[in-house]
């Protein structure tokens, strides 16, 4: 038995083996990723898949296929539908299909990668639609993502996948970017923590993977969240350290619990674009860092770059020099084996690149099982889901106590473009849901109400647009209610007329569609019916409780006026039921804040974690966000005593002083005093959620995550949010 193809060698020997095999001709073929996976099938008929002579000619010219990305994807973009693409039961079938034309091809039997989007569940027909990362971020809980990294990961695997692409890299330091949805939030420790939980639940532990674990791809490195005007893939004019402090450390966390890969971003970062930036992808990732595994590139981003090298083949060259490992859908990589001939690229580097593909097939243990998965379709996800959503659900006011809903109320009115579907509660990347899937906020309602409470409900107005026409019936609904629930919000729901760029994104946005990739604000304010809407509802003096359903934070500080405010984010197909339970008292409202809540766009940035500069506000404006990062109540309260530290401990009395069950989120903020250069206000180095019965009182211990070199004298404060921690009993420590 030849080396490569013995299971009890080392991965290390099976690479070695193989690569001395191969031909520079396939050796560039496992570099290359330039389909689109749905372009590799049709369906007959009869309804059973063949193959495309799109497939046959790419494989044939590589003798082979490195990598094939989205076979199993589906939306507007792919065109695939029901009646196109593989659902639960046959895409496993499906991806057999291909991957034994693909070892058939290839001289030496090398099986393809199947890389697969998983932005908050796989993009895929019947895959388990998870709330979007923002609102991921919003529950403060990473034990709860893990569960559900681990629970994609399984769907994918059983389908046929085998590598997850994951937005996680990205900050939202500026919401008018549209994919800030993609986001865990403002704050560069909230997003590692949450990418090490997303790392240990798609990956598992260990070298190679489980059945049921799937290598994941971070997206997008680094600074993307950082674009200049909050435009899509624009440039990112960050200085080293701001780079460094806010825009790397998830990275690094995601290295350090073993990411298999890294995508490089469409951005620049000091003049060169990331994906030929071999300062960033080699001295940082792989020397500093250590990082052994697989860099790829976005959507075209290797042929961008040559706008800088003048030809397609030169920026292949640059790309793979800086360290991409694998291209996706571009042309450049096709020239490896012109660009080794020119001198351009040595046969070391181009064999380099090879060694991580290969290891990562190796580790996948595809050359044992290079067909239909053995392992089982995860129960159905749709608990989980809720349980996300439902942690998400952050309340910012409520005056009087108008929520829970009292049991006096008898008569709800329930209004707004959001009210009464859910088409617009999952987010960007998501494929199309077969009818009858997800709850409304409606729906919730009717499901959960008390026997007796009457619901009545009219849109009002129509999510983006001016028209008035349906303001009326709403205004009249609301009059002759006892309360009022208002659900607004934005939607990056595609349409097949969308019109998209070559890489996905949305050119220009259409009908209801106000965020996601390419969908840009220069303002945040939601539509103008939206606002007429809420000044009517609110004007009839019924109690009003808005809910914002929306993939960004939009300014509305007229909110402010209504009784209460809920934020879901999308919360996934199931939301509805997620908010009806909330709103109903079923489920306290234990989500915080992940970014901060600006009044209008004009104030931007308002991020909490900024430099600790006397600021003069504005004239006409406060320079305040609406509601700060970590903000969120409880039907409850919850008194914090001292904090007590003993190295890096923090121990805080907590006490529910209410009559209810609750779930804070202690938060610990650091406050550099003396240091070496100009500080933040203030930095989150810990967070722990505890939840307390009615008058219990806990001591809830928290460890600090301080970075080794941080010297100086710092205070420690513990608060329910960043705001609070401004005015918390600061504990000093001193780092020599």
């Amino acid at each position: 038995m030849t080396t490569y193809r013995d299971p009890a060698a080392p991965v290390d020997a099976r690479v070695r083996d193989l690569l001395a095999r191969m031909t520079l001709r396939e050796k560039v073929g496992q570099l290359n990723q330039r389909m689109y996976g749905w372009d590799a099938y049709r369906r007959t008929p009869d309804g059973a898949f063949e193959l495309t002579d799109a497939l046959r000619a790419e494989t044939e010219r590589f003798a082979g296929l490195g990598a094939l990305y989205g076979l199993l994807r589906a939306d507007a973009w792919s065109g695939v539908d029901h009646t196109t693409g593989a659902g639960a039961d046959d895409s496993a079938g499906l991806a057999e299909l291909v991957q034994c034309h693909i070892v058939q091809t290839s001289r030496l039997g090398i099986p393809a990668l199947f890389v697969e989007e998983v932005p908050h569940g796989h993009m895929a027909l019947d895959g388990t639609v998870f709330p979007v990362n923002l609102a991921v971020g919003a529950t403060w809980d990473p034990a709860l993502y893990e569960r559900a990294a681990a629970h994609a990961a399984a769907e994918l695997r059983a389908r046929g996948g085998h590598v997850a692409l994951v937005s996680a890299l990205d900050i939202a330091r500026d919401p008018r970017w549209g994919r800030t949805e993609e986001c865990y939030g403002e704050d560069p420790y909230l997003a590692g923590r949450l990418t090490e939980a997303l790392v240990r639940g798609m990956q598992g532990q260990g070298e190679l993977f489980a059945a049921d674990k799937a290598p994941v791809v971070l997206k997008h490195f680094a600074g993307q969240g950082a674009t200049v005007g909050g435009r899509n893939s624009a440039e990112s004019e960050l200085g080293p350290r701001e780079l460094h402090e806010i825009h790397l450390p998830a990275a690094r966390a995601g290295v350090r619990a073993g990411a298999a890969a890294v995508m490089a971003a469409y951005n620049e970062v000091d003049g060169l674009p990331c994906a030929g930036n071999r300062a960033l992808l080699h001295e940082l990732l792989r020397e500093r860092w250590g990082f052994e595994g697989l860099v790829m590139a976005d959507g075209l981003a290797v042929d961008r770059l040559a706008r800088i090298t003048g030809d397609k083949v030169s920026a292949g060259a640059l790309a793979l020099n800086a360290g991409v490992d694998l291209s996706l859908w571009d042309e450049g990589f096709t020239h490896l084996e012109e660009a080794v001939e020119q001198g351009l690229v040595t046969v070391a580097a181009l064999d380099a690149a090879v060694a991580r593909v290969l290891s990562l097939k190796f580790r996948l243990g595809l050359f044992e099982q290079p067909y239909r998965s053995s392992q089982l379709m995860p129960p159905n996800g749709r608990e989980l889901s809720t349980a996300l959503a439902r942690s998400a659900v952050a309340l910012l006011h409520n005056d009087a106590g108008v929520l829970p809903i009292r049991p006096t109320v008898s008569r709800i009115a329930v209004l707004g473009p959001h009210a009464a579907t859910s088409a617009h509660q999952l987010g960007d990347y998501t494929a199309p849901q077969r009818p009858g899937t997800g709850t409304s906020v409606l729906d919730g309602l009717r499901r959960l109400a008390p026997p007796g409470i009457e619901l009545r409900h009219t849109r009002g107005c129509a999510l983006t647009g001016d028209g008035l026409s349906g303001i009326p019936e709403a205004v009249a609904t609301a009059a002759a209610s006892d309360l009022a629930v208002l659900v607004l919000g934005g939607s990056s729901a595609r349409t097949p007329d969308t019109e998209f760029a070559a890489n996905g994104a949305a050119v220009t946005a259409v009908s209801e569609m106000t965020c996601g990739e390419g969908v840009d604000l220069a303002g945040l304010r939601l539509g103008a019916a939206q606002h007429a809407l809420l000044d009517a509802v609110v004007a009839t003096g019924t109690p009003t409780v808005i809910v914002m359903i929306q993939g960004r934070p939009h300014a509305v500080p007229e909110a402010g006026r209504a009784a209460a405010l809920l934020t879901a984010w999308y919360p996934g197909p199931w939301g509805g039921d997620a908010i009806a339970e909330v709103l109903l008292g079923l489920a306290e409202p234990s989500g915080r804040l992940p970014v901060s809540v600006p009044r209008s766009a004009a104030q931007l940035p308002v991020y909490y974690n900024h430099k600790d500069t006397e600021y003069g506000g504005y004239v006409d404006e406060s320079a305040e966000p609406l509601y700060s990062f970590g903000h969120g109540l409880s039907y409850t309260s919850f008194e914090y005593g001292t904090p007590r530290l003993s190295g890096h401990t923090v121990e805080v009395d907590v006490t529910n002083t209410g009559d209810r069950y609750g779930r804070t989120v202690v938060q610990v903020y650091l406050r550099r005093l003396i240091t070496t250069v100009w500080p933040r206000t203030l930095e989150l180095c810990a967070f722990k959620g505890a939840g307390l019965a009615p008058g219990e009182r806990r001591t809830v211990t928290v460890t600090l995550d301080l970075d080794a070199d941080l010297t100086g004298v710092v205070e420690i404060r513990v608060a329910e949010s960043s705001r609070a921690a401004l005015k918390a009993v600061p504990l000093q420590l001193h780092r020599s």
